[in-house]
């Protein structure tokens, strides 16, 4: 059964690890998907190429949803070729680690302009689209960090937070016009990054979740797929934690 049928679909940051598998998995159910990527083009050709016989139209745009009028013209961009937008998925993010006694001003603002700006660029840019049509699912990618903080992640964390609280508010402007905004908070997901520490670390996350595993990006992808059908039509502001219970 596909759940995205006829829908069409932004992901921002689709060029690897989550966004790569929120790309496939949508494409899979029917959705034709625009995926931005900052600079691997190589890799968004490959995923354009690995999709072209899957009976849906994908296509990769080089764009950075920080710059408020990059995200404008993406957007303009992505209606002339796809003439709708049903979904919106705002997980383009990055991280600059630090404990704050190190941590530079210019971390602090680029993980904010990067992890939060984004998301109102891009909600700002298809948010005429939505009302327009009276009907869109914006999902925004937290994380578990921005819901109970980490040593270390105050800039991450603050950024993470700050999303949730923007689709919060959000759900309620745009509600009446049936766009809902909902957040995912994925936990311990094991992506490329994560395949280069140590093991041993890694299994000790492991070993605190109560599933026994890290996730993998499919689990955050699969949730997105989910808020963008219908089978989550009458839900709004809410954040759901993909962490194997973590948080619990």
């Amino acid at each position: 059964m596909k759940l995205l049928e006829g829908k069409n679909a932004i992901v921002t940051g689709g060029s690897r690890g989550i966004g790569k598998s929120i790309v496939k998995i949508f494409a899979k159910h029917g959705a034709n998907v625009a995926f931005t990527y900052n600079s691997s083009a190589k890799e968004s050709e490959e995923i354009v190429k690995e999709l072209e016989d899957s009976g849906v139209k994908v296509k990769a745009y080089q764009s950075n949803a920080a710059d408020f009028k990059a995200a404008e013209e993406l957007v303009k961009n992505v209606l002339e070729d796809f003439s709708s937008i049903d979904i919106l998925v705002n997980n383009a993010g990055i991280t600059k680690d630090n404990l704050l006694m190190r941590m530079s001003e210019e971390d602090f603002d680029k993980v904010i302009q990067i992890n939060l700006k984004s998301v109102f660029n891009m909600t700002k840019a298809v948010q005429r689209t939505m009302l327009k049509q009276r009907k869109g699912s914006i999902i925004n990618m937290a994380s578990v960090v921005g819901v109970k903080g980490n040593a270390g992640q105050s800039n991450y964390a603050a950024s993470k937070a700050g999303i949730i609280g923007f689709s919060k508010s959000m759900a309620l402007e745009l509600g009446s016009r049936n766009i809902r905004t909902n957040v995912i908070a994925p936990g311990f997901i094991e992506t490329e990054m994560t395949g280069e520490l140590d093991e041993k670390t890694v299994d000790g996350w492991r070993k605190a979740i109560p599933l026994k595993r890290g996730g993998n990006p499919d689990d955050v992808a699969n949730t997105c797929v989910f808020l963008g059908s219908d089978l989550s039509d009458y839900i709004t502001g809410q954040v759901l934690n993909v962490d194997g219970g973590m948080l619990t």
